[in-house]
């Protein structure tokens, strides 16, 4: 049965590569220390359940080390040159974004075919992990596509993916290390004490104050913490789960989905959130660091008042 074991290893595989190709990249006066950091997020995929608490721990202190002293770099060999691009670009135009578009596309059609047809019964993916597993066939068959319609150089998909992820640097990690913070939030009890402030402020029944809290409570510690997977086990365990699941009668599932959606209003307001907000402004060589921040709160406000709207009525009227 194929589970999220196989992406560990897809993706492990791809650091891998990212690690072998930095180490062969000459025109990085850092490679070894990216094939170092990049090398070790591959290990973590593979073996991360092997290592336990101790040796994951080490692992990401050494990631953190090679981040902070500066052993990070990016070469400047690019896998086709840029007459190849421009030509590429002007025969093809938009239908270059085609494989992009076929990742959700298999996700989607393949999930509804797993879970409505009669391939469910036949066991070939752990149910839980469908939607994320057929994510990464998604992937794969983008990635064939490619290969068929382009015809890319063998060594294009690794050169041209560790050249954007050098890019991108130590910041790739920054998701993942951020949704571990709220783990450890929660578990440290801030969500407890949150909520006991909560509900002395909140009145008995105050339903509409509830989840005004709740959402406020999501982009407030969404833009302090950079990710709303890290808000959300806080937020979830402070006012979430006693106050609008248990005390008020609440839709779960409205509860947990608008509140994570709430969050990501907050993403797109903070620079904590330097994957998404900080680095693209890099890329792109943009004069203002907090270009793509001052682009993206005109939408984010209104996108956070529709969705206190559709928490309060969806998740307590419908």
């Amino acid at each position: 049965m194929i589970d999220l074991h196989w992406l560990y290893i897809l993706a492990g595989a791809m650091f891998a590569a990212f690690a072998l190709s930095s180490a062969r990249d000459g025109t990085n006066p850092r490679r070894w220390g990216n094939a170092a950091f990049w090398g070790l997020i591959a290990l973590s995929f593979w073996f991360g359940d092997l290592f336990g608490d101790l040796g994951n721990g080490v692992l990401v202190l050494a990631l953190v080390g090679l981040a902070g002293v500066h052993l990070l770099g990016k070469g400047s060999q690019p896998s086709t040159s840029t007459e190849e691009r421009q030509r590429l670009s002007d025969r093809l135009g938009n239908k270059l974004f085609l494989p992009a578009l076929v990742i959700p596309l298999v996700a989607f059609v393949g999930t509804l075919l797993f879970n409505y047809t009669s391939l469910k019964g036949l066991g070939l993916i752990e149910p839980k992990s469908v939607t994320l597993v057929l994510l990464g066939v998604g992937m794969l068959v983008a990635l064939l596509y490619c290969y068929a319609w382009l015809r890319p150089p063998a060594s294009a998909p690794v050169e041209e993916g560790r050249r954007l992820i050098d890019s991108i640097g130590w910041a790739v990690v920054l998701p993942q290390m951020l949704a571990s913070l709220g783990t450890v939030f929660a578990a440290a009890g801030v969500g407890t004490t949150i909520g006991s402030m909560a509900g002395a402020i909140i009145p008995s029944g105050s339903i509409f104050l509830g989840v005004l809290l709740y959402a406020f409570g999501m982009v407030i510690f969404t833009m302090i913490m950079g990710n709303a997977f890290a808000a959300f086990p806080v937020m979830a365990a402070a006012i979430g789960v006693p106050i609008l699941i248990q005390a008020d009668g609440g839709n779960p599932a409205v509860v947990g989905a608008v509140g994570m959606l709430a969050g990501f209003c907050g993403t797109l307001m903070t620079p904590m959130a330097a994957n998404f907000n900080i680095v693209p402004a890099a890329l792109l060589e943009l004069k203002n660091q907090y270009g793509v921040i001052k682009a993206q709160i005109p939408t984010a406000i209104p996108l956070l008042i529709a969705n206190i709207a559709i928490l309060y009525v969806a998740g307590f009227h419908l």
